[in-house]
């Protein structure tokens, strides 16, 4: 009888997750979300063994500095009105520059979806490591400039699955 009952309930488990990879419903990763209306340039791409550069004057001071070989690459991107980078993070900085159109992003961790936005002639600081978007929500293409520090070797950009907290 208890052979009986251990069979069952073997057979009754295969059933069930027979039946939710057949149907889809057994819970996987969510996929990420790949840039659509996105045209790259790449500008360049070189490779910097540590860096440790400092320069001020009265007014105004700047700090790099970094352990081990970086990879700095200096893209363009254009991006159609609609379109969008796809929800993604970055291992490293990046200074943005806004050349035409405008650049509206959107941070993964605010769960009001604050869209920050930035005019053509501006720009923003990516920081590295947060999950973001960036859309054109414009008329016209956006056109960015993007310079990203990055440890060697890195990939520059990370697609992530949307985080869920914009209805976009």
């Amino acid at each position: 009888m208890r052979n009986h009952r251990v069979r069952a309930l073997v057979a009754t488990g295969i059933a069930t997750i027979a039946a939710l990879i057949f149907t889809g419903t057994l819970i996987v990763p969510a996929v990420a979300t790949p840039p659509a209306g996105v045209t790259t340039t790449i500008l360049g791409v070189g490779r910097f063994e540590d860096i440790d550069t400092r320069m001020k004057n009265d007014e105004w001071k700047a700090a790099i500095v970094t352990k081990g070989a970086s990879d700095v690459h200096v893209l363009q991107n254009t991006i159609t009105p609609g379109g969008s980078f796809g929800w993604h993070s970055h291992p490293g900085p990046s200074l943005v520059v806004v050349q035409s159109g405008t650049a509206t992003f959107y941070f993964g961790a605010d769960p009001n979806c604050t869209p920050h936005v930035v005019q053509a002639g501006s720009g923003f600081v990516d920081q590295g490591g947060d999950i973001h978007i960036v859309r054109n929500e414009g008329s016209v293409d956006l056109v960015t400039v993007v310079t990203s520090l990055v440890p060697a070797g890195a990939t520059r950009r990370i697609d992530v699955p949307d985080p869920g907290n914009c209805p976009f």
